[in-house]
Order: structure tokens, then sequence, then C-alpha cells
């Protein structure tokens, strides 16, 4: 059976590869993006299969009324696609406070507002799927993009207990969790903080070379998290785990070694 997804920051990068994935094998989606111009080619090629909607994240009334929108055209919602959001580079001293308020309303709230405003719909349906895209950068970190781990580690913890609080109302909670892609993360979406001349060492010895994967080969994997009948809590899309698994390893031992003292620290 075809499905009906609503998917926010589908101007480009994996939202636009994710819309058009699902319409290709005849879904419907209700796209959405700040700037509507980017969703022409959408509308000109799947026609009314696609709904295209004006949204920034950011502004809650604006959302909960995008939402609504979307069920009543549709009759009906069964995967909602988080992706909308954008990286933050700077040292944390190096943040002001409009940056990284603005990296937590668009990748934190912008999730947490969609998120409240689909959930009436998913449970009056008795259904549905919340595909939280979060990061690898969700569950580690590296120096100089604090804001932004800041803002996914947000998503992880909340999603941790919606999944717990939703799952009786027959509505799953995924965490997809990408590693680097050649997406526009680090080209035209990218913001940076001003540098403090003192962290220029920091930078130069911390600076990583990334294997970036191609967002087209995650079309397939999208798909598949929308249909399967075991979905996971969480999951990565590309080459994270074995470096994700080294740190948890490391955190482990970490708090192994210093079990004593947090038993002690009860008595």
């Amino acid at each position: 059976m075809s499905k009906t997804w609503f998917i926010t920051g589908t101007s480009k990068g994996f939202g636009r590869e994710w819309a058009e994935a699902a319409l290709d094998r005849g879904d419907r989606v209700a796209a959405t993006a700040r700037d509507l111009d980017h969703l022409h080619p959408l509308i000109e090629k799947y026609g009314a299969a696609v709904l295209p909607l004006r949204l920034d994240v950011t502004d809650r009334t604006a959302v909960f009324a995008t939402v609504r929108q979307a069920a009543e055209h549709f009759g009906t919602l069964d995967v909602v696609v988080n992706n909308a959001g954008y990286g933050h580079f700077g040292m944390v001293e190096e943040l002001t406070e409009a940056e990284i308020r603005a990296q937590l309303e668009a990748n934190f709230f912008g999730t947490l507002w969609v998120t409240q405003a689909v959930l009436p719909v998913l449970r009056a349906q008795g259904h549905g799927r919340i595909i939280q895209v979060t990061s690898e950068g969700g569950v580690r970190a590296y120096p100089g993009i604090g804001a932004y781990h800041a803002s996914k580690w947000a998503v992880e913890g909340l999603s941790e207990s919606l999944r717990k609080e939703v799952a009786h109302f027959g509505i799953d909670v995924i965490c997809l969790e990408p590693g680097p892609y050649t997406t526009d993360f680090g080209g035209g979406s990218l913001r940076a903080s001003a540098e403090h001349p003192d962290y220029a060492g920091v930078r130069a010895a911390t600076e990583v070379e990334w294997e970036l994967g191609d967002p087209k080969a995650t079309r397939g994997p999208i798909l598949q998290l929308a249909d399967t009948d075991d979905p996971p809590a969480r999951i990565f899309f590309g080459k994270s785990y074995e470096p994700v698994a080294a740190e948890h390893e490391e955190r482990l031992a970490t708090w192994r070694k210093w079990q004593p003292v947090s038993l002690a620290a009860f008595r």
C-alpha cells in the first residue's frame, strides 16, 4: 500500500532525495521548504502526489497549521521525517547567544514543534512512524561543532522519552543518525562563528578528513525504514558504527573503572 509522507527540509540534500524516492514508487508527499521555488521541479514531475508547503520550522504556529493542512489534504500521515536543520561551526567560547539560540531553534525546537503537531494525527489514526534525523553527531562529538552537537544530542534525548510515551498508540520513533555525506551541510547551509585566534592551534590539530557518502545511496534505505515491520530505535546511515562503538566502549570502561567511587557516593 502507498504511504503518505510529511518531510521537512525538502529543498535539497537528504530531504529532496527522500521525497523523490517516495514519490518515484507511488507514495504521496507533503514537502516543506522555506522557499517554495525550490519545490517547482517536484510539482512539475509528480503533480498531485506532492503537496508543496512553505514552512519555517522555528515558527511553532506555522508548523501546527501546516501539519493540519497536510493531514486534511491527504487524509492521513504515515511517515513523518524531521529533516530540516543546519550546521553551525564554532568553538564553545566563540558562540554568541544569537548563534546558539538560532541553532537550537532550527535543529531542536523545530523538530519538537513538528513532533508535537503530528502526534494528535498519528494517535487518532492509530499508527504512524516518526523519523528524527539526528546525526552521528547526536551520539559523539568533535571540537568546533558544539552548538550542532548540543542540538542533535537534545533531539536524541527527547526521542528516547517520546518512543516510550507513544509506542502503545502504534507510533514508532526512529533516530536516524547519518554520518558525513555530500549534502549542503558543509556548503551554503553552514554557518560559523567569528574565530578566536587562541583556538587556531586546536583547529589545526583537530581538522578531520571526511569520507563523504552519496546522498542518493540513502533512497533505498529510507524506504526500508518506512516499510519495515521491525523498525530500529536508532540507525546509522554511512560508516559510523566502528568509531562510535569504540567511543562507547571507552565510556563503559570509564564508568566501570570509577564504579567504586560512584557507589561510595550513594552511601
